[in-house]
């Protein structure tokens, strides 16, 4: 776990980010230093071999098993973890990119509540077209952000969008953003819609 920002122990909120397929989580700390909220820490997990799960988030859930089950485990773990030490649910923000924003929201789905926050660069719900995500809980008006390429090459803007609908059919206040150029990269502007739902949730503490 690669760590950044303030310590965990007297944060005003927590954030934790995962990185992409091949990507590294020192990528993720390079990207919270540009959200740049004070009094925030964060915390960037590795996957082994860095990859969650090892084909595609649009194959058909068995193929990526039980390397996703694995993973959402361990995903579990990791918010268990921070919550036992003190973190309030609605002082964690849940951060991803690619195929860390998969997982993310694959996680937050099947654990619907009200977070401080998610921020989705470049991803979706898992599962091949046609899935039909089971929808219980409520997010209780979480912000989420989902941004991205609407021509990116590995995360149909399609099912960006279609995930930010059933978001949205849960209770969060969802925000999309998505940009027309290629590129497999977080932009400025994406960085700026982060920063708003950390700094909401890091104002919301005191």
């Amino acid at each position: 776990m690669l760590t950044g920002g303030a310590a965990l122990e007297g944060c005003r909120a927590a954030a934790l980010l995962f990185h992409g397929r091949g990507r590294t989580p020192e990528e993720m700390i390079a990207l919270a230093e540009r959200i740049a909220v004070p009094d925030v820490a964060y915390l960037a997990p590795t996957a082994d071999g860095n990859s969650w799960y090892p084909y595609s988030f649009l194959e058909p859930l068995e193929r990526n098993e039980p390397a996703l089950t694995h993973a959402l485990a361990a995903y579990d773990a990791f918010v268990a973890e921070l919550l036992a030490r003190g973190i309030g649910q609605r002082r964690l923000i849940l951060i991803g990119f690619s195929q860390g924003a998969c997982l993310t929201a694959e996680y937050a789905v099947r654990h619907a509540g009200r977070y401080g926050g998610v921020a989705l660069f470049t991803g979706g719900l898992i599962g091949p077209p046609g899935t039909r995500w089971e929808q219980s809980g409520t997010f209780d008006g979480t912000p989420i952000f989902l941004g991205g390429s609407a021509v990116d090459a590995y995360v149909p803007v399609a099912r960006m969008r279609e995930s930010a609908a059933i978001f949205r059919a849960l209770g969060a206040r969802v925000t999309e953003q998505f940009y027309d150029q290629a590129g497999h990269i977080v932009t400025d502007g994406e960085i700026a819609a982060a920063r708003a739902i950390v700094q909401l949730a890091a104002s919301a503490a005191g």
